[in-house]
């Protein structure tokens, strides 16, 4: 009588330390959908912008149509991926996806940066100026939102692969897959480049 209530008392120990692994990992890949969520906000917000930033562009800028138009299409790209993720959720091929889609969309921008360097009179416009004040604060926000996505999507991940949190991961099909880190190609290379000094 002894052992089966030793043996009864073992299964429920078992039970509820699965349930506690269970519970754990539901609150960490929360954590990672409210911070990715936060970065969706940002996104959309720059997103938004984007579009007034080339019309008040194109009025000085007739020559510069193709670095406009790929702008456009590069926010049109990024745009369509992150409403991608927001109606199927996290997705590890949808958050590469929409790195690499972030990646061009920077690379069109600073096209654009660039570009705007031979219009003096655009760069001075008052509604520019705004406009190029907004999107850098929410490219500030993005970074942010990023970094503390990336944190909960490496905590996650780790407590997931931990044993014998691992083992219990195997028989809940939701928790397989790794959360992909977001990775913006923005000012690496300035991160990366040795700093100058001059005496």
């Amino acid at each position: 009588m002894l052992n089966i209530i030793i043996f009864i008392l073992i299964v429920i120990a078992i039970v509820f330390y699965v349930f506690s692994i269970y519970n754990n990992l539901v609150e960490y890949l929360n954590r990672a959908q409210n911070a990715f969520g936060q970065i969706d906000v940002y996104l959309k917000r720059r997103y938004d912008l984007i579009p007034n930033l080339v019309e008040i562009a194109r009025k000085y800028m007739q020559h510069e149509e193709q670095t406009l138009t790929k702008v456009i299409e590069a926010r049109n790209e990024a745009k369509s991926i992150l409403d991608s993720i927001a109606s199927s959720g996290l997705d590890s091929t949808k958050l590469q996806n929409l790195s690499q889609a972030e990646n061009g969309l920077m690379g069109a921008l600073q096209g654009l940066n660039i570009a705007l360097e031979a219009y003096p009179d655009l760069k001075a416009n008052q509604n520019m100026m705004q406009l190029s004040e907004e999107i850098s604060s929410s490219e500030n926000k993005i970074a942010f939102a990023r970094q503390a996505y990336n944190d909960s999507a490496t905590n996650y991940n780790i407590y997931k692969q931990k044993m014998p949190n691992s083992i219990v991961v195997g028989f809940f099909p939701r928790f397989k897959a790794d959360l992909s880190l977001l990775e913006f190609e923005d000012g690496k290379e300035e991160l990366n480049k040795a700093p100058k000094v001059r005496f």
